[in-house]
């Protein structure tokens, strides 16, 4: 069997609708670090941004975007969309995403997008920024969908 010749990046992006060291946001920040280990040991993970400099303070371990506390973001390859899928939706990390609103601001056109990797290539910050802002003019296509789109696919495959 071949091994495959691609991966699969993923960024996301969101605004926190109160500082870190609010009340409001502080369930949200306080399981940063478990999901990001659940997300770590889960099959199909490739590797993540572990940006230790981009983190917001020792104590607010999630990555923050051009020194905004608000905006926290996110940078992860997989093996499969369908592994990534899995964790996004089956994990603790669904839990924490069907509840977004409490914590994030509502976001102008999409905060995520999925796109196509080599193996062993490590996506920069800049690539997930181009590759939503593509997804935001354009709309899906293999070069920038979302979980959307592959379902589609594969309905159209059936």
């Amino acid at each position: 069997m071949q091994a495959p010749s691609h991966q699969i990046a993923h960024f996301n992006i969101a605004r926190l609708r109160a500082m870190p060291g609010d009340p409001l946001v502080a369930e949200f920040i306080d399981n940063v670090p478990k999901v990001n280990s659940i997300a770590e040991r889960s099959p199909g993970f490739v590797w993540r941004l572990n940006d230790q400099s981009a983190q917001v303070s020792r104590d607010v371990r999630f990555q923050a975007v051009m020194d905004d506390p608000l905006l926290a973001i996110s940078l992860s390859v997989w093996e499969t969309v369908e592994a990534l899928e899995f964790f996004v939706k089956k994990t603790v990390h669904g839990a924490f995403l069907r509840r977004r609103e409490s914590w994030f601001e509502p976001w102008t056109g999409p905060n995520y997008v999925i796109w196509p990797v080599a193996c062993g290539h490590v996506p920069t910050l800049q690539e997930g920024k181009e590759r939503l802002a593509a997804l935001a003019r354009h709309g899906a296509s293999e070069q920038a969908f979302d979980f959307a789109y592959t379902a589609g696919k594969q309905e159209g495959a059936a």
